[in-house]
């Protein structure tokens, strides 16, 4: 089913809550957008998103809000430390006045239940901008990226390296609707949702789970990895834990000959990843960056036409 309220409004949350034909339209729509061949190219005229940020951000704080206004409309941005939510106010109350005054709400917030109340109580989208489970509008960008480059994902291979954290999670998600294994390479305590992987295998899907990166890594049409600190991690043996998990020349050549390599930023340069794959001609993490908003721009005019 789509990820879609009773009452009709289209909210964009986790990729587990979405057929397969609603996401494909999707990223046809972020095609067209970033080619110039969109029928319509600024459609949300008179329109507004509220983002709420909980969490520091680059890439989805710039990427909504010039998306949303190459689309025509016009942003609210507010930090929760600025807003009634910073002294108490529920995430119900401020979802209903909110619906009042905006046309969509995109969060980016720690805690999935927050995201869902929004939602729950929300009259207008609710866009699910990261939380600590999921990274949806991130993946759909990484799945857009790698059809520019190498085509459909059907039948690839898809290595995910490091940290099972929330990517990993909406890769686990996507593997469901566009046809890639997913191994994931984790250390023993950071292994990706269970429940994820669950919801995949469910649905045929092949998600592999192992400690070993270069098992993961062989014959792989794409290697994924993440930071190993998160925001708002306090975890300190990560680095010691996740050494062994490091991107790098050696772990890249036991990969498919034109095997890709993307990081959804910000990438900590010579821990998760070395500066030779980053910067290096496998390395799609700038196309990658830039996709976020021609996808989003997409999810926008999903739920908001």
């Amino acid at each position: 089913m789509t990820c879609s309220s009773t009452g009709g409004v289209r909210h964009f949350l986790d990729l587990d809550r979405f057929d397969s034909a609603t996401l494909r339209h999707i990223l046809d729509l972020g095609h067209a957008y970033k080619q110039g061949k969109a029928t319509n190219a600024a459609p949300l005229g008179g329109k507004i998103l509220a983002m709420i940020f909980e969490k520091p951000s680059t890439r989805t704080r710039v990427s909504f809000e010039v998306g949303m206004k190459q689309l025509g409309g016009d942003v609210v941005m507010m930090a929760a430390g600025d807003t009634q939510l910073g002294r108490g106010e529920t995430i119900a109350d401020t979802a209903r006045v909110l619906s009042r005054f905006v046309d969509a709400v995109m969060i980016r917030t720690n805690k999935p239940e927050k995201l869902e109340e929004l939602a729950r109580n929300a009259s207008v989208p609710v866009i699910n901008g990261l939380t600590d489970d999921s990274h949806p509008c991130q993946v759909m960008a990484d799945v857009m990226t790698f059809e520019e480059h190498r085509g459909p994902l059907t039948g690839k291979v898809v290595a995910w390296v490091g940290d099972g954290n929330n990517v990993a999670a909406s890769w686990i998600h996507a593997s469901a609707h566009f046809g890639c294994e997913i191994r994931l390479a984790c250390p023993d305590s950071l292994m990706p949702s269970q429940k994820a992987v669950d919801w995949a295998r469910a649905r045929g899907c092949t998600i592999n789970l192992m400690t070993d990166p270069q098992q993961a890594a062989a014959g792989a049409h794409l290697v994924v990895t993440d930071t190993w600190v998160s925001m708002g991690c306090t975890d300190t043996n990560r680095h010691q834990l996740l050494e062994p998990y490091q991107v790098n020349r050696a772990l890249m050549t036991r990969a498919a000959p034109d095997a890709l390599f993307m990081h959804c930023l910000p990438a900590h340069r010579n821990e998760e990843v070395t500066d030779e794959v980053m910067d290096g001609l496998q390395s799609v993490v700038w196309d990658e960056a830039e996709n976020r908003m021609h996808v989003q721009k997409g999810i926008l005019t999903w739920c908001l036409t």
